[in-house]
């Protein structure tokens, strides 16, 4: 008799059809459908229906992060999954998984580059507000259990709200490793179409929220570099951030395999990033990837051999060796191979069984464990 299959409820509130976080949680339901798990998205009107093939749709009022909270819970999800496993900061699921990171944590960091105004709007701001008390709720008892993308974000989860370690999963995040395996002509192409020399070193940008992103700190960069060298900038953010001669603004871009392709190296100097699926892109495209050591992605690199870890957005001698030490085309060449081998071991298949995993460790799990099967 075959086991019955385990209905996983996910939550996410919000879209964007170049988003990072809407691209992981449509992987993670495409690897949980083919796994066996059925699932159901609760979300709000934003996410289209032609976006989710898995599964049936709960949409809720969600004009802001509390309203979409309390109407969550009015509905009682949890009567209509075998698990809830929220992407999305709420008042209770089993299993939260922090891919947002540590709200509290990335205060702390805008703080200390912000002028004392700006830092008191941040006091005051609703928004700000309702975040960090939904991230109050989960970490102190509204969250069984939690999954982290970093060592990072498993730290900052115990330092500013005690979160037992024991309760707490890290599972890198994973991309579909064959859509962006090296292209030689996808590169030739691409870069005629941007009006790249060959000899031209593209860096590339890719991220929405520029000022978080540190989009500033790679124009000052790259625009002290000379005219040898060209940064693409692709995604949302104030056009005034991401000016120079040597700029390319492209805005959001869905074809991203294409535009790794084009690229030599990839630069994101972020104030902070749980772990940044950019990053681990470009790293399966076969570029070194510069990026600071509030990104929890560069755990998973060696300094100068996968890519560059620089101190801060701000370390900007840093950057710039990092930049002329990848421009060499023999280095990156030689280096290539070494890439694609780390970015080997974070293909989607993998996140999803290790997700599957952690969710087996939540208390409601005990009661479904012949359905919560392995992968």
């Amino acid at each position: 008799m075959s086991t019955p299959p385990s209905t996983i409820g996910l939550v996410r509130r919000g879209h964007s059809d170049t988003g990072g976080a809407e691209a992981y949680l449509k992987r993670l339901a495409r690897g949980l459908s083919e796994s066996g798990h059925a699932t159901r998205l609760f979300t709000d009107a934003a996410w289209p229906t032609r976006e989710w093939p898995w599964g049936p749709i709960t949409r809720l009022r969600g004009e802001t992060a509390q309203r979409f909270a309390d109407e969550l819970e009015k509905i009682g999800p949890k009567n209509q999954c075998d698990l809830l496993l929220s992407l999305e900061r709420v008042w209770s699921c089993d299993v939260y998984r922090a891919g947002d990171g540590i709200h509290q944590a990335w205060l702390r960091r805008r703080a200390a580059v912000l002028s004392w105004p700006r830092r008191l709007a941040d006091k005051f701001n609703a928004k700000h507000r309702e975040t960090l008390e939904l991230e109050k709720a989960l970490f102190t008892g509204g969250a069984l259990r939690v999954i982290a993308n970093s060592e990072m974000v498993k730290r900052e989860a115990q330092e500013y709200y005690g979160y037992p370690a024991a309760q707490i999963d890290i599972v890198p995040n994973g991309v579909p490793l064959a859509d962006y395996r090296p292209d030689p002509d996808a590169r030739a192409l691409r870069r005629k179409i941007l009006g790249l020399r060959e000899d031209e070193i593209a860096v590339l940008f890719v991220g929405s929220g520029w000022e978080r992103k540190g989009v500033r700190h790679a124009v000052r960069a790259v625009s002290s570099l000379g005219e040898n060298f060209r940064l693409l900038v692709a995604g949302r953010g104030r056009s005034h951030m991401a000016r120079g001669r040597y700029v390319h603004r492209l805005g959001p871009v869905r074809d991203l395999p294409h535009l790794y392709a084009a690229a030599d190296i990839f630069l994101l100097p972020t104030l902070y990033d749980p772990f940044s699926n950019a990053c681990l892109e470009a790293m399966a495209a076969g570029l070194p990837v510069i990026t600071t050591r509030d990104n929890g992605f560069s755990e998973i690199i060696e300094q100068d051999v996968h890519g560059t870890i620089v101190d801060s957005a701000s370390s900007q001698a840093q950057i710039r060796a990092a930049l002329l030490f990848w421009a060499d085309p023999e280095r990156r060449a030689a280096a290539r191979s070494v890439i694609l081998e780390r970015a080997g071991q974070f293909d989607i298949s993998v996140n999803v069984e290790r997700t599957l995993a952690a969710l087996r460790h939540a208390p409601r799990a005990e009661a479904v464990s012949g359905k919560m099967r392995k992968t």
